[in-house]
């Protein structure tokens, strides 16, 4: 019989790996017996398994903007540092790409980690091909450019040099408080109309963010993240997502109205996508730490997604449709219209000032030039 752990690990979301849906073969733990036949003199907890440690490994690319032309998402550049998140958001939509690297999108997403060093100077050569059109470049739409490894790796600060050296435009989602680090990068770039910040508070309740999303900045410090941001002038918007009924849908209207206390002045939401192996290891989730709600809120995502654990349909896939999904539609219009915010974006942001990096040969003709 294959052994599920009753608990995550401390600071894990996860509750097991699932298998590499890419593989013909499968592996599981099983009980031979020994685990519930103790030895007298020995620990009961000898034969436990540590605590997995979070293992980065530098993964080479030849390119790093990622292009997508899908009509729901606000963006057509975006760029991921780090595959994999050590937040270990347990329904984070991207888990699934990790079983392209043969690797389970359960704790070995969020354990093993990709970083890309050469993220930069990857950036510098795209962007200074001639015939390249600036467009602002999105941080964060796959997995967090702040997760905790980014403290010693610096990946995206680095690249936010270089977007702020050449003037390009950038936008950033994260929920992390570790955005305040490079205000000084990204203060002077929203003055001119170039920057602008999403913090995402997925609820106020501390005890269910801590199993939600075990190694993201506490909701307290989100909302400090968006004081800080917004008293430095730059344009921060609050991502109430997702939302997941019965379980963070009643901090709706406290999380919009914090937010715009704290200076936000744009909100947007989204609902729970359970995508390929995200499902299994929701429900899980939800059997261990909720198991007498767990079947109420499946039930009512299968009500948002057309029956099923997830919808993958463009127009449909961010926000849902039928009873409930219009319900949580109406209640965030509601609670931005009280709080005197709304989904407007601001303006455009500016791409005319966009300045190519300049390569080796260039700075030393610049030399002659100047």
């Amino acid at each position: 019989m294959a052994i599920k752990p009753d608990l995550p690990e401390r600071g894990r979301g996860a509750t097991f790996d699932p298998a590499n849906r890419f593989r013909r073969e499968t592996r599981a733990a099983t009980d031979d017996g020994w685990a519930h036949a103790p030895v007298e003199g020995e620990d009961e907890d000898d034969d436990a398994p540590p605590p997995r440690k979070t293992i980065v490994t530098i993964q080479p690319a030849r390119t790093i903007i990622a292009r997508n032309d899908s009509p729901d998402i606000p963006f057509n550049q975006s760029i991921n540092p780090y595959q994999g998140c050590e937040h270990g958001c347990i329904y984070c939509y991207a888990r699934p790409t990790h079983a392209y690297h043969d690797l389970s999108p359960g704790l070995d997403f969020e354990t093993r980690i990709f970083a890309k060093p050469e993220a930069a100077a990857l950036l510098a050569r795209e962007i200074g091909r001639r015939g390249y059109v600036c467009d602002p470049i999105a941080l964060g739409t796959n997995t967090d450019p702040y997760q905790p490894v980014e403290r010693e790796w610096k990946i995206t600060r680095a690249v936010l040099e270089l977007l702020a050296r050449c003037r390009h435009p950038f936008t950033i989602v994260t929920k992390s408080a570790l955005v305040e680090r490079d205000l000084d990068l990204i203060a002077p770039m929203a003055r001119d109309g170039m920057a602008r910040v999403y913090i995402s508070v997925t609820t106020l309740d501390k005890a269910l963010a801590r199993k939600l999303e075990p190694r993201a900045a506490a909701p307290h410090r989100r909302l400090e993240a968006i004081a800080t941001l917004a008293a430095a002038g730059v344009p921060v918007g609050v991502m109430v997502a997702p939302i997941i009924p019965q379980l963070n849908d009643r901090d709706i209207e406290a999380i919009v109205e914090a937010a715009a206390r704290a200076g936000a002045t744009s909100a947007g939401h989204t609902v729970v996508r359970l995508p390929l192996e995200v499902a299994p290891l929701f429900r899980a989730w939800l059997d261990t730490h909720y198991p007498l709600r767990a079947a109420h809120v499946m039930s009512l995502i299968h009500d948002i997604r057309g029956g099923r654990d997830n919808d993958p349909r463009f127009g449909t896939r961010m926000r849902g449709e039928g009873q409930f999904a219009a319900l949580i539609a109406h209640r965030m219009k509601v609670a931005k219209r009280r709080a005197g915010i709304d989904d407007h974006r601001g303006a455009p942001l500016d791409t005319s000032r966009f300045t190519p990096p300049r390569d080796a040969r260039d700075a030393q003709l610049g030399l002659f030039q100047d």
